[in-house]
């Protein structure tokens, strides 16, 4: 009976250890810069979470190559926390077809090294002069709101407008807030030539105290712009 007492605690302790695990994961694990100028650099994020039941501890992050820089905003996630790697490619020097990879190594047991990769096409400058006049171009009223003093609990919200100041269809493949409590609402994806559009943002003040401030990124086939940043700002006061 004694072994077999001890025997259980023996695996049960194995089953804990498996189920209470970390487990990296990400949103996307490629991205498309599309056209891009030589000389140019680019940046995206890459969201990460962590969907184990143990701390995710991300050690490090490397690069394929000197030409992309990358790091993350936060090194250690409880489960269901998530985080940014942000990537930078400079294509200084650089012309053609692209493809770089960034590694990101944590305590995953399963999944030691997550990879993720993004590419592009690199053109000379002067070929892109050329070809300037066919390319779509977001343009933003705004890149910053500021909703002043807000009562805690309180839903406000504010609309940014935005144009197509190019010469060919400009497409808005996401648009993504940097928390739960902002809501974007893009009135078109796709703009002709010339044509206007609105953003409609919500801020959800509820559970909130003091100053914050929130993003919201618009990625888009803009090649001078690809991903656009619009800052929020409020400052929230107690219920009364």
């Amino acid at each position: 009976m004694k072994k077999l007492i001890i025997l259980l605690f023996i695996l049960g302790n194995i089953l804990f250890a498996q189920f209470n695990q970390p487990k990296i994961e990400a949103k996307k694990y490629t991205h498309d810069f599309g056209t891009v100028v030589e000389g140019q650099i680019v940046t995206t994020n890459f969201e990460i979470v962590n969907n184990g039941s143990a701390e995710l501890k991300i050690d490090k992050v490397n690069a394929s190559c000197g030409c992309t820089a990358a790091f993350p905003t936060k090194n250690i996630l409880k489960p269901g926390e998530k985080t940014n790697i942000k990537v930078e490619f400079n294509s200084s020097g650089r012309l053609g077809p692209q493809e770089k990879y960034v590694y990101v190594s944590s305590n995953d047991p399963l999944n030691k090294e997550l990879k993720l990769s993004f590419k592009c096409v690199v053109v000379d400058k002067s070929v892109a002069k050329e070809a300037k006049a066919k390319l779509p171009k977001l343009k933003l009223s705004k890149t910053e709101h500021n909703f002043g003093d807000v009562e805690e609990g309180k839903l406000v919200e504010t609309k940014i407008g935005f144009k197509n100041v190019g010469n060919a269809d400009l497409i808005i493949s996401e648009v993504k807030t940097s928390c739960g409590c902002t809501a974007a609402l893009l009135s078109s994806k796709k703009l002709q030539p010339g044509e206007s559009g609105n953003l409609r943002i919500e801020l959800d003040t509820n559970g909130r105290e003091g100053k914050l401030t929130r993003t919201i990124v618009i990625y888009s086939n803009d090649p001078e712009g690809p991903n656009q940043v619009i800052t929020l700002i409020a400052n929230i006061l107690k219920r009364k």
